[in-house]
């Protein structure tokens, strides 16, 4: 039997996957159609249904939960992770508001932290993660707001940092930072959804026994990384959280929902159900 299944080419996720999609564990007859694409094009996707099971944002959850069931593996939550608000010079945090801010996506978490932090900045742009640095240097945009592995070489580009905008989420919250996590369709039957959420926490421990050795599949598709950013950023962003939720996590999402039903409370609440 076989399933679509999205996620990034970042580090983090290549490693989670990577026992999953090579087959260093028994995969109980599942196969695997991959597709590797930057997160606000998995976002988009599945607001279109378009995959099996897909990485998204945290942030685009409450508008895919008509469809997809959230998996308790191989997700991205954590303290001092959350994305970094940036800028070539220093701005006071009360001139935000009127400011040009690059933002990667905008289904993203990233753009669900900002917008909780500044509720009335509407000059926004969005566009792919990885742009947004240079888009901040050239001076087409005043601010952005950063994530993946930029958060590692944004100093060394000259660029400063105006406000970490996890901290805020944490303070406000009490919880751990919810960046993005694994869906599947409803329409799978139920005991293939537990067992794809149990491969993908084997691929996680997997991973985890054989670290910090790389996968070649991690460096492959990073080619343009150094070694050590890469095992920052898998430090980062895969823990304990990565393997499964637990409560601290479901606590997370919850309190995530919340927030974007307060930020838009135009839309229809879904209820949240979790494969574990």
């Amino acid at each position: 039997m076989k399933f679509s299944l999205g996620f990034s080419p970042c580090p983090n996720d290549t490693f989670i996957f990577d026992a999953l999609v090579n087959k260093k564990i028994d995969t109980l007859g599942y196969d695997f159609d991959i597709l590797l694409e930057d997160v606000q094009t998995l976002n988009q996707w599945a607001m279109q249904g378009k995959l099996d099971i897909s990485k998204i944002s945290y942030g685009v959850l409450p508008l895919v939960m008509e469809h997809y069931h959230l998996l308790e593996a191989g997700g991205a939550l954590g303290k001092g992770v959350g994305p970094l608000l940036i800028a070539k010079k220093q701005i006071n945090l009360t001139e935000i508001d009127e400011c040009l801010i690059a933002i990667p996506g905008e289904n993203t978490t990233a753009h669900l932290l900002f917008s909780l932090a500044f509720p009335k900045a509407q000059r926004k742009q969005f566009m792919i993660f990885s742009d947004i640095e240079k888009a901040v240097l050239d001076g087409k945009v005043d601010a952005g707001v950063i994530i993946h592995e930029n958060r590692f070489t944004y100093q060394q580009k000259g660029l400063i940092k105006l406000m970490e905008l996890g901290e805020f989420w944490e303070k406000e919250t009490g919880c751990p930072i919810p960046l993005g996590g694994i869906i599947i369709k409803k329409n799978i039957g139920d005991k293939i959804q537990q067992d794809i959420n149990g491969l993908i926490k084997k691929s996680v421990e997997y991973a985890f026994s054989h670290y910090p050795k790389l996968a070649p599949f991690v460096k492959e598709h990073s080619q343009e990384m150094e070694e050590q950013v890469m095992r920052q950023h898998i430090d980062l962003y895969v823990n304990q959280y990565s393997v499964s939720l637990g409560d601290d996590g479901k606590k997370s999402i919850s309190q995530l929902l919340k927030t974007y039903q307060d930020i838009h409370p135009e839309t229809q609440q879904q209820s949240l159900s979790i494969i574990e």
